[in-house]
C-alpha cells in the first residue's frame, strides 16, 4: 500500500480556484478530477446536512460517510444558505475570483437562485461554467429527476447487460454518473483552453444520458449497421469469440482471445490443435457464428482444473487471461500495489482511512492526494474571513443560519 505522493511544487492546475456547488456522484466526481490534479476546489453545501451523501450509509467511520468521502478529497466545504440573499452575496465574492463553476442542480435551478448560465457570463465572462445532469439543458426530459439505475437502464447499457434470457442487470457502480464526471473535466479543461486564447468562458452542458449513449462505441456500431438490438451475453463479447469468463474446476477465469494469432497459442495450450484446424472455428467470424458449438466444449475443458493452473497454462502459452477478483483480492494485487492505486490519509473524524489512488500520471506535474475529504464546514470561517467578512461578522452569519 502507497503511502501519499509527494505533493509537486506546481500541480498541473494549481492556479485554478474551482467553485463546486454539486453533490451525490457525477459532480463531485467531476471536481474530484480537478482537485487531484491541483486546483483548488471550494465545495458549497447547505448549512443543514450538506451533500446528500453525507447521510448515504452504513457504512460510516467516526460518523463520515465512507461514499462521500471517496470522491471529496482535495476540497474544502463552505456552508452557505443560497436562499438567503447574504449566501448568494458571498457566493458572487467566490464566483468573481473563480475560474470554474460546477453545479449539478436540475435544470432551471440555478436561474431562479439568480446564478444561471446567462446572469453569470455577463457578469463574470471568463468564467466557465459546467452544468452537469441526467439528461442535459435542453429537451423533453431536461426537468426529469436522474438517477443512475435510471439513466443505466434509458441508456442502453441495461438491456445489453447480464446473460441471455436472464434479466437486466445494473453495473455494479454508478457508471452513469462517473462518465458524466469525466466528460464534464475533459470538457472544463477544453474550455479552459479556449478561454487562454479568447479570453471567454462558455457554457458546459453534460447529460448523463449523453454520455452513457456515446460509451456504446461499437454495440451502437452493430445496431447502426444491422438494425438488430445486440444480444445479452453476460462476460461475452458480441464480436470476438472466445472472449469471456469460463468456470473452472474452483472458481472463473477470463480468458482474451483477440487475434488469430493468440487463437492458435490458445489451442495448444489446451491440446486441440483440431480446434485451430476445424473450418469452423478457424477464423474469428468463424467463431462468431458458431459460438453455440464452440464454447460449451471450452468450459468443459476449463472446468477439469483449478483456476491457478489455467492461469499458468495461458501465461506460459502468451494468452491474455485473468482472475476475476473481489475487492479484498484486487487491493491485495501486486500490481495494484506497486502502482500506489491505494492510499492511506489521516481523516479528523474517521482517523485513518484509505482511498482509491489518482489513476493516471504525468511525469514532470502529477497530481496529488493533499487533504482528506472535508467535515461539512470545515473551511467556512477560514473561507469568509478570506473574503473580508471579520469575526463579528461570520458570528452573526452563523447565528442567522445563513452558514
Amino acid at each position: 500500500m502507497a503511502n501519499i505522493p509527494t505533493v509537486p511544487p506546481s500541480p498541473p492546475l494549481h492556479d485554478l480556484l474551482v467553485i463546486d456547488l454539486t453533490r451525490a456522484l457525477a459532480g463531485p466526481y467531476c471536481t474530484l478530477m480537478l482537485g487531484d490534479m491541483g486546483a483548488r476546489v471550494i465545495k458549497v453545501e447547505t448549512p443543514a446536512g450538506g451533500d446528500d451523501t453525507r447521510g448515504w450509509g452504513p457504512p460510516f467511520l467516526g460518523g463520515e460517510s465512507t461514499y462521500f468521502m471517496g470522491v471529496n478529497r482535495n476540497k474544502e466545504s463552505l456552508t452557505l444558505n443560497l436562499k438567503d440573499p447574504r449566501g448568494r452575496e458571498i457566493l458572487h465574492h467566490l464566483v468573481a475570483r473563480a475560474d470554474v463553476l460546477v453545479e449539478n442542480f436540475r435544470p432551471g435551478i440555478m436561474d431562479r437562485l439568480g446564478f444561471g448560465y446567462e446572469a453569470v457570463h455577463e457578469r463574470y465572462p471568463r468564467l466557465v461554467y459546467a452544468s452537469i445532469s441526467g439528461f442535459g439543458q435542453d429537451g423533453p426530459y431536461r426537468e426529469r429527476t436522474a438517477y443512475d439505475l435510471i439513466l443505466q437502464g434509458m441508456g442502453g447499457l441495461m438491456g445489453i447487460t447480464g446473460e441471455e434470457g436472464g434479466p437486466p442487470v445494473k453495473v455494479g457502480v454508478a457508471i452513469t454518473d462517473i462518465c458524466a464526471g469525466m466528460f464534464a473535466a475533459f470538457a472544463i479543461l477544453a474550455a479552459l483552453r479556449v478561454r487562454d486564447r479568447a479570453g471567454q468562458g462558455q457554457w458546459i452542458d453534460a447529460g448523463m444520458l449523453d454520455g452513457q449513449l456515446a460509451w456504446l462505441t461499437y454495440q451502437a456500431g452493430f445496431y447502426f449497421a444491422t438494425g438488430e438490438n445486440p444480444r445479452r451475453l453476460g462476460s461475452a463479447h458480441p464480436s470476438i469469440v472466445p472472449y469471456q469468463a469460463f468456470r473452472t474446476a474452483d472458481g472463473y477465469i477470463n480468458v482474451a482471445v483477440g487475434s488469430e494469432a493468440i487463437w492458435e497459442r490458445f489451442c495448444a495450450a489446451l491440446d486441440r490443435e483440431d480446434f485451430a484446424a476445424d473450418p469452423r472455428f478457424r477464423t474469428n467470424p468463424d467463431r462468431v457464428a458458431h459460438r453455440e458449438v464452440l464454447l460449451p466444449e471450452l468450459q468443459d475443458i476449463l472446468a477439469a482444473q483449478p483456476t491457478a493452473h489455467w492461469r499458468n497454462v495461458f501465461d506460459a502459452a502468451g494468452v491474455p487471461n485473468g482472475p476475476i477478483y473481489l475487492l479484498s483480492e484486487l487491493f491485495a494485487d501486486p500490481q495494484v500495489q506497486h502502482r500506489g492505486l491505494v492510499v492511506e490519509m489521516e481523516h479528523p473524524a474517521a482517523g485513518r482511512i484509505r482511498q482509491t489512488g489518482i489513476p493516471v500520471r504525468l511525469s514532470v506535474t502529477p497530481g496529488s492526494i493533499r487533504t482528506p475529504p472535508p467535515q461539512l464546514g470545515e473551511h467556512t470561517d477560514a473561507i469568509l474571513s478570506e473574503l473580508g467578512y471579520d469575526g463579528a461578522a461570520i458570528a452573526r452569519l452563523r447565528q442567522d443560519g445563513v452558514v
